[in-house]
């Protein structure tokens, strides 16, 4: 039995290795593909950015021809070239459409110019970003591929030695399971609690979220998502919602974390009220209640609380 346990406890946390790697991995696949659409937006703004410049920069050259083969945007020359003073007032107004034209044309070809070069630097940057996703998500698959090879030959060792328990030894290792009726209090974390109550009896299998096997994350998971939250399949990952709850002030629906730090979170269990917790413990044992916050493991680290 003691060898077992020691085998079940290496396995969770080779699971959390891996669940924790695929949280991350589907983020940066989800950072990839931004990237990606950023890219393709950014190369567009510089293709609409370098016809609009193309465009305004024909403009001011035709103003510019104009004004030096004309009148030179003069208006003496107006007045000497004209032939009574209304003939110069018609020239000079000219003139000063012709200028008019021309620093509007040059404010735009301005503009222009400065959005491609603005589209240029969100191309450059967004290429950047594009492959520093795909650097760290093809980092990340060899992670999780390891880990799950890992967490294969552990679950492996762990079938081995629940094999060689004795019956009693199962037996004592499921315990009971609590029956009793559970109606959650009015909110997401008691509709949560609630949910999570219902599943008392089914299976541990690692990496499971339902709805008829779960692992310690893919329960809280589900239940959370019966509530309408969505919650990672991770546990390491769930302690980094909510907000801290100190002991003595649990509601129903905390989640209650084990482990040394952090980084070695390995457990996550569910308060449901009167100082008991329900919990997806181990490979071997069902889902069920215990008591808060020791009964799901001795290295309790803290509580978040996910809802209200």
């Amino acid at each position: 039995m003691a060898q077992y346990e020691k085998l079940t406890g290496k396995a969770e946390q080779v699971n959390e290795d891996l669940l924790a790697a695929r949280t991350d991995l589907d983020k940066k696949r989800a950072q990839l593909s931004k990237a990606t659409a950023d890219l393709k937006d950014a190369k567009a703004a510089m293709a609409q950015a370098a016809t609009a410049e193309e465009a305004f920069r024909g403009k001011v050259d035709v103003l510019t021809s104009a004004s030096f083969q004309g009148a030179r945007f003069n208006k003496v020359s107006a007045l000497l070239t004209g032939s009574s003073a209304d003939d110069f007032l018609e020239r000079a107004a000219a003139l000063g459409v012709l200028a008019s034209d021309n620093e509007e044309a040059l404010s735009k070809l301005t503009g222009a110019v400065n959005m491609a070069a603005d589209a240029q630097a969100k191309a450059a940057a967004a290429q950047k970003s594009a492959k520093d996703a795909t650097t760290a998500a093809k980092q990340l698959l060899a992670k999780v591929t390891k880990s799950r090879n890992a967490l294969d030959a552990q679950i492996e060792k762990v079938e081995t030695a629940y094999n060689n328990l004795s019956g009693s030894d199962q037996a004592s290792l499921a315990g009971d399971v609590d029956n009793s009726v559970y109606l959650g209090p009015p909110g997401a974390g008691g509709t949560a609690a609630e949910v999570a109550m219902q599943q008392r009896g089914k299976t541990y299998i690692y990496g499971a979220e339902g709805p008829n096997e779960f692992d310690c994350s893919g329960l809280t998971m589900f239940a959370y998502r019966a509530a309408g939250i969505e919650l990672p399949h991770s546990s390491r990952v769930q302690f980094t919602m909510g907000k801290s709850v100190s002991e003595g002030e649990f509601q129903a629906g905390d989640l209650l974390f084990y482990g040394t730090s952090a980084d070695t979170i390995h457990h996550v269990a569910m308060y449901i009220g009167d100082g008991m917790l329900v919990h997806a413990s181990t490979s071997g044992v069902p889902v069920k209640t215990d008591d808060a916050p020791y009964g799901a493991g001795s290295d309790y680290l803290g509580a978040k609380r996910i809802a209200g």
